[in-house]
């Protein structure tokens, strides 16, 4: 059965003029979607344009270019195979299940339009269910929505409540709402909150959605992170937006069980990583969209006030767009002064790097292992990835360091990693590397299956596509019938 949903405009909130976007039921009456001003790229930070809906079965998708006349279109992730038609002025194309997508119009990857058609939400709360607060859109003071939740908590016996913000715009007073244990919070499609969450030292939260969280200063209403967890467990994030954060769009420091879902987030600032996991485990990240100007998805031992290891992380089905830094990142932050920690147990399975692009040669890398502060780094499968393009930068990136402006010490070593079915067609960008430390902290056991570069499979370490220096061993290559 073909369903389809879209959503109103929040008011306040700027629109973008550059497209107009139309989707439908096959045969149906076309909906006019809202054109969301996104900003992109810190080296030159400008406007992009972004829109969603949520349909199942088949959505007719129609897009008219308002800037200028069409030339060319590319639509990625290229693996999605998504065919259209254009006539210089619209482009029409065909979806049959969701999809997460770059619109790219006479090759400009700065003025395109992410388009990103969801699932239908499931189990969605109504605003007039029990143990349901509705927030009308305005100024909040986070004393009134925690009292909110404290009116009802005998009544509920326990079960979780939720703040229901309406479609509209709502600001937080304090810039921050701290997330009591059990509550849901549900910004509805059309919502925007002006504000950050936090969850500190809580359990059974789920903040969700169809709505967006800004982060810019809107009417003296900024916050610093989109959402940060620490000292949590079982917290689920799913299907919210997070634009222009000044730090991390969600931070997750010393917590276990968390479910990251059908998440996106934009940002431009120096720092302003996507996901950031520290001293935590249990952690699944799964069809995400990442564009930042810095790291996508990091993951690291102790840093701050987080102490730790970091193990049994996932992320599946995801779309990452790094204008600065690396998409994945693992290794560099750990508690140096003691025996440093171990980060271990990662799994990074069906994954689109749109862009890498790190003009310091430090931090290149689309897939990044830097093992610093006495990390061990060990057990790592990178299978099903594609790279489409590095504008400056290197495939992986496999070292054990001392980065002077992070480590105090090396790392211990880096072990057990696994390349399955990667492949990169944006053609020359730096060899890659594979190098230990010295002789008593190295890479051992690195194994590529079918690694494909440029159509070329990869059957042998070449100094000009790998470089492995002598404190790197049990490098092996194996290239399989089925690519």
């Amino acid at each position: 059965m073909n369903q389809l949903q879209v959503y109103e405009a929040p008011k306040n909130i700027p629109g973008r003029q550059d497209y107009q976007v139309k989707v439908r039921k096959p045969g149906e009456a076309w909906q006019t979607l809202f054109i969301y001003e996104v900003k992109v790229d810190m080296h030159e930070v400008r406007p992009a344009s972004m829109a969603f809906f949520d349909f199942e079965g088949e959505a007719d998708v129609e897009i008219t270019c308002l800037y200028t006349r069409i030339e060319s279109v590319n639509i990625s992730p290229a693996a999605r195979k998504v065919d259209c038609a254009h006539d210089g002025h619209k482009i029409s194309f065909k979806l049959n299940g969701p999809q997460k997508l770059s619109i790219e119009i006479n090759g400009d990857r700065f003025r395109n339009l992410h388009l990103f058609a969801n699932p239908l939400e499931v189990c969605a709360p109504r605003p007039d269910g029990a143990g349901v607060h509705l927030i009308q859109p305005g100024i909040h003071r986070s004393p009134d929505l925690l009292a909110l939740l404290k009116s009802t908590e005998v009544q509920m016996n326990g079960q979780p409540q939720t703040l229901y913000f309406a479609p509209g715009t709502h600001y937080i007073e304090e810039t921050v709402f701290a997330v009591p244990s059990g509550t849901v919070i549900y910004l509805a499609g059309g919502a925007a909150f002006v504000g950050s969450f936090v969850c500190e030292g809580v359990e059974d939260v789920v903040i969700r959605g169809r709505g967006v969280v800004y982060l810019a200063d809107f009417h003296r209403f900024s916050a610093f992170r989109g959402v940060r967890i620490v000292f949590s467990r079982r917290v689920r994030i799913e299907g919210i937006t997070v634009m222009d954060p000044p730090h991390y769009s969600v931070f997750i420091g010393q917590s276990a069980d968390i479910a990251i879902t059908n998440f996106k987030a934009f940002s431009t600032r120096g720092w302003s990583d996507g996901i950031d996991i520290m001293s935590s485990s249990g952690i699944e990240i799964r069809d995400v969209f990442m564009r930042n100007s810095d790291d996508c998805i990091a993951i690291y031992g102790s840093r701050w006030d987080f102490y730790g290891d970091s193990r049994n992380i996932s992320v599946r089905d995801a779309v990452l767009w790094a204008d600065v830094a690396h998409p994945l990142m693992i290794g560099t932050h750990g508690d140096h002064r003691c025996s440093g920690d171990t980060i271990e147990n990662i799994v990074y399975e069906n994954i689109d790097i749109l862009e890498h692009h790190e003009p310091q040669e430090n931090y290149w890398g689309a897939l990044s292992i830097n093992a610093g502060d006495r990390n061990l780094v060990r057990n790592v499968l990178y299978s099903d990835i594609r790279v489409e393009r590095i504008e400056q930068g290197q495939l992986f990136d496999l070292r054990v360091v001392m980065n002077k402006d992070y480590n105090p010490e090396p790392g211990t070593g880096i072990e057990n990693i696994t390349f399955r079915n990667v492949r990169y067609d944006g053609g020359e960008a730096q060899p890659s590397r594979i190098y230990g430390y010295d002789e008593e902290r190295g890479v051992n056991g690195v194994e590529f299956i079918n690694l494909q570069i440029n159509g070329e499979k990869v059957d042998g370490t070449r100094t000009d596509l790998i470089q492995v220096n002598a404190h790197a061993q049990n490098v092996t290559f194996t290239i399989e019938e089925a690519l």
